[in-house]
């Protein structure tokens, strides 16, 4: 069974970088690798992905300042965050899963979470 710890979590102002980082023990190549993110009072929302043969993706709205890599020989995932925005806050999870996708549904496998707050 896959299991997944964040950290690197924390606070920032507006402009600022964090770079977060998920512990994945377990792990199966097969396996994607994804990052969501989920802001007080509404739905957890797809960050990005990094799929089982490397490539990755991002969601638009964080495109150009958020970066995905896996660190192979770490067995970590990790989320470098550049230029920080107020709406980047938010409790940050990675997830793993067989499906994929933009979906929570594709992921079977999650981590518990770690805050990021950005201060305009």
């Amino acid at each position: 069974q896959v299991q997944l710890v964040e950290s690197g979590g924390g606070s920032v102002q507006a402009g600022g970088s964090l770079r977060l980082s998920c512990a994945v023990s377990g792990y199966i190549y097969s396996y994607c690798l994804a990052w969501f993110r989920q802001a007080p009072g509404k739905e957890r929302e797809w960050v990005g992905v990094i799929d089982s043969d490397g490539s990755t993706s991002v969601a638009q709205s964080v495109e150009g300042r958020f970066t995905i890599s896996k660190v192979n020989d770490k067995h970590a995932l990790d989320l470098q965050m550049n230029n920080l925005k107020p709406e980047d806050t938010a409790m940050y999870y990675c997830a793993a899963g067989v499906l994929c996708g933009l979906r929570q549904t594709g992921y079977n496998s999650w981590g518990q979470g770690t805050q990021v707050t950005v201060s305009s």
